[in-house]
């Protein structure tokens, strides 16, 4: 018989919903049954895509007699994090304070008043790995709850405090300098690895917005910057972490050198990596960045794309039951598909392809030699190899697809759909692709139709029901995203959405010291109120916020908008120096403050020649803090505030630049437009 997750829309929560265990799903409910029960809280929180919420889910939540220890002496309830990353949040940092470490599946025992006391992450059913069963667990936390009650409810209200305290420590404020973003890329430079590229150890993740900081700073003339960041997309688009034959990349690194990943696809990833990728074939030419970049866009329409254009969730790490089996290789596998020798002789000198594989027998596909060192080993030009590769690939992509697929998780989250938004509708316009600007278009309508209701947005849709309050994360996001579409197109429609979403953003989770809240104003009821400032595997919701303030000042001339932003940065520039991969979206950000907005302003029939001579300039280099609009005459009312009073001179497309509360000549030259572009590029 099903539980009370059978009526949840969520896919992790119903992977669970025929479980023996009686789970809630989070609510008023399980709560108040605690409390009439008078038993503790077994909360776990998971997702869809991790490949050891599966394992703890087979060996103990499947197993009738651990559930029978749980239904007896706890209320169980099941939260999928992805749904509910405030949840997560507080309790992950709980469980870091009593352990040193978390991750996911989380296991955290409450009181009935939602208070933490004990937690921890996965638990085998016998003990194993120096760690204790779960049923051990159940027993001595039941025990404990009998016997110490007193002492559960004082470690309890201690944990709490310390949430409560750290949730509402402030920083302290300092001027933000030019200097300072020279620090922290410095710092960001030390520490890199330059044997195998990235920073840290396995697990290695691939820290997209560290790259992205460090592009901007290459696109400013620093050389050193370039080179890291260029040399970390090349070491993890090799292969690997990244599908070298399906496009995208997988969640991180075990490894040091991005070889065997762990296997789940994240849409969140592929939208900040594409986009960093789009960037760095901007910076430097190389069309390999933008075939990595145009790549995991496709991967992201062929398999996480809903008819009606939102963005599924990710893909399983697992299939068939065990994890990877859908993208590694014997072999003997590749000789059959690719079924000529010639072919098999370039590809083994393009990637290393041990009989006795690199993974638990099989091979993770990772290039060994470039195109350029094939060509002349093999005294072949390098088109012809990357031709020839290109056919192999789309071979073992159609062999690939003949296997039993990992699981989807297919709820539309509005964050992350928001993240590929912006890579999708920057790469229509750079690279001038039509079917990414529909793409674009189709996921903003989605959106904005289907989790924008009741005059509010919402976090979550799947099967035609959306739930859940937005988060600060979901609603800064999305604001970037519509504005990136807008520059695309300058459909109003965008503009004046992200321009309504922007005061609803500062009415319902302004925090009056400073900031923002992750939660609205209205949500139910938590142990805290989150305010969560490091970037993480996604961008914070904060630093998000600050950019979308900085871009929407920039449209509408609000400078108490540009003012809330600035003391933002200058109240977080000092732990982004010290820590600069926990902080990088932030140093994008200060990279915006600090360079300033440019502000560009087109007047005339979009079609005429010399308007799109305009428009080519623009979108002719990468230009990362750069806002701009468009209107024929008459300028709509709707129109931002940056179009207003603009007219045309000499009776031609005109175009207007200012910065830092400085404007250019307004001009009808391309080559004039064109300079003045370049003379406030700092």
């Amino acid at each position: 018989m099903p539980n009370r997750l059978i009526d949840q829309n969520s896919p992790y929560l119903l992977q669970h919903a025929e479980n023996p265990v009686e789970w809630y799903p989070w609510g008023q409910d399980a709560l108040d049954e605690a409390q009439r029960q008078d038993k503790p809280i077994f909360l776990s929180i998971g997702y869809a895509a991790c490949h050891w919420c599966h394992v703890m889910a087979h060996e103990s939540f499947e197993d009738s007699n651990t559930a029978a220890l749980m239904n007896e002496h706890f209320i169980n309830i099941k939260v999928d994090r992805e749904e509910r990353p405030d949840l997560d949040g507080i309790y992950m940092n709980a469980v870091v304070a009593m352990t040193g470490q978390g991750g996911w599946p989380m296991s955290v025992f409450l009181t009935p008043n939602g208070e933490p006391f004990y937690g921890g992450t996965y638990y085998p059913p016998t003990r194993r790995y120096n760690m204790p069963s779960f049923t051990e667990i159940l027993l001595a936390v039941s025990r404990t709850w009998q016997s110490d009650r007193q002492g559960i409810e004082n470690s309890a209200r201690k944990i709490s405090e310390h949430l409560e305290r750290a949730n509402q420590t402030a920083g302290t404020s300092q001027a933000l300098g030019a200097e300072d973003l020279e620090k922290a890329a410095f710092t960001l430079v030390q520490a890199y690895d330059w044997k195998f590229g990235g920073w840290g150890s396995a697990p290695k993740f691939p820290q997209a917005m560290a790259v992205e900081f460090l592009l901007r700073r290459a696109n400013n003339g620093d050389r050193l910057a370039r080179d890291v960041s260029v040399h970390a997309l090349t070491s993890m688009s090799a292969g690997g972490m990244y599908d070298v034959i399906g496009g995208g990349f997988a969640r991180y690194s075990t490894d040091n050198n991005w070889l065997v990943p762990h296997f789940e696809k994240m849409l969140y990833d592929n939208g900040l990596l594409s986009r960093a990728y789009l960037h760095a074939y901007l910076i430097t030419g190389d069309e390999h960045f933008k075939k990595v970049c145009t790549s995991t866009l496709d991967f992201i329409l062929r398999e996480l794309t809903h008819p009606r254009g939102g963005f599924f969730s990710s893909l399983d790490a697992d299939s068939d039951g065990e994890e990877g089996k859908f993208y590694v290789w014997s072999a003997d596998e590749i000789r059959g598909t690719l079924q000529d020798a010639t072919a098999y002789q370039l590809f083994s000198n393009a990637y290393l392809l041990p009989e006795s594989g690199n993974f638990d027998g099989k091979i993770v596909l990772q290039r060994t030699a470039s195109n350029r060192e094939l060509a002349e080993k093999l005294s072949i030009s390098p088109t012809s190899v990357e031709e020839r590769l290109d056919s192999m690939h789309l071979q073992l992509l159609q062999a690939r697809e003949e296997r039993i697929r990992p699981t989807t998780d297919d709820k539309i989250l509005t964050s992350w759909n928001a993240l590929a938004l912006l890579a999708f509708a920057e790469s229509a316009r750079y690279l001038n692709r039509a079917d990414y600007l529909a793409a674009a278009r189709s996921n903003a309508s989605f959106l904005l139709d289907e989790l924008y209701q009741s005059d509010r947005l919402l976090r979550s849709w799947r099967d035609g029901s959306a739930q859940h309050n937005a988060y600060l994360e979901d609603y800064a996001s999305l604001i970037l995203g519509l504005l990136a579409l807008y520059q695309s197109d300058f459909d109003l429609r965008w503009y004046n959405a992200a321009e309504r979403l922007t005061q609803e953003m500062l009415d319902n989770y302004t925090d009056p010291n400073g900031g923002f809240y992750d939660t609205r104003q209205d949500h139910d009821w938590l142990l805290t109120r989150p305010k969560d400032t490091q970037d993480n595997a996604t961008p914070s919701g904060n630093s998000l916020a600050c950019q979308a303030l900085l871009h929407m000042a920039a449209y509408t001339g609000k400078l108490d908008w540009l003012d809330t932003a600035g003391r933002m940065l200058e109240y977080i520039i000092s732990p982004a120096l010290r820590y600069p991969t926990a902080f990088s979206n932030w140093l994008c950000a200060a990279d915006t403050l600090i360079s300033g907005v440019k502000e560009v302003a087109l007047i005339g029939e979009f079609s005429n020649t010399l308007m799109q001579d305009f428009i080519k300039a623009l979108w002719g280099r990468y230009r990362p803090n750069l806002v701009v609009t468009h209107s024929a005459l008459p300028v709509p009312d709707n129109s931002p505030p940056l179009l207003m009073e603009r007219g045309l001179q000499n009776n031609l497309p005109t175009a207007y630049i200012c910065r830092k509360f400085v404007c250019q000549q307004p001009t009808n030259s391309a080559v004039d437009f064109i300079s003045q572009l370049d003379k406030t590029t700092t």
